[in-house]
């Protein structure tokens, strides 16, 4: 029974994390996006994402916040939330659960702990920007 379960494999699909403005906390902060690079819109997206690991020998996590979005149009992205300064030291996780066509797909991308730094940065696909990319 489980030999014909067939799970699709989420492709020209990621999580990337860039430093942006912001100015309320007048400093560069990082935000999560999700990049659709592929040639399909992702429908009835939804995004679950929370952290956790030790800090200090403590084991942390954070409660899980949900995003939802109607559509993401191939060779866009769309903002998922900002990653707060202190959960950067956590692995920071993305489910990502979206519809192409009429076959569901979900795939979870996390951001090691302490990956998310200035010095991991690369060229972002669709962006254009520097950023950190989960595959």
């Amino acid at each position: 029974m489980k030999k014909d379960i067939i799970i699709p494999k989420v492709e020209n699909v990621y999580v990337a994390a860039l430093q942006e403005w912001n100015d309320d906390f007048m400093e560069k902060t990082w935000y999560a996006y999700l990049i659709n690079n592929g040639t399909e819109p992702l429908e009835s997206v939804i995004i679950v994402s929370s952290a956790y690991g030790l800090i200090d020998g403590e084991e942390r996590k954070t409660s899980s916040l949900r995003h939802a979005f109607v559509e993401v149009l191939p060779g866009t992205a769309v903002k998922i939330e900002l990653i707060e300064t202190s959960v950067v030291a956590l692995n920071n996780a993305f489910m990502v659960t979206f519809f192409k066509g009429n076959t569901l797909y979900d795939n979870k991308f996390v951001f090691k702990a302490g990956s998310i730094n200035e010095e991991n940065v690369t060229e972002l696909p669709v962006l254009f920007k520097d950023g950190i990319l989960v595959r």
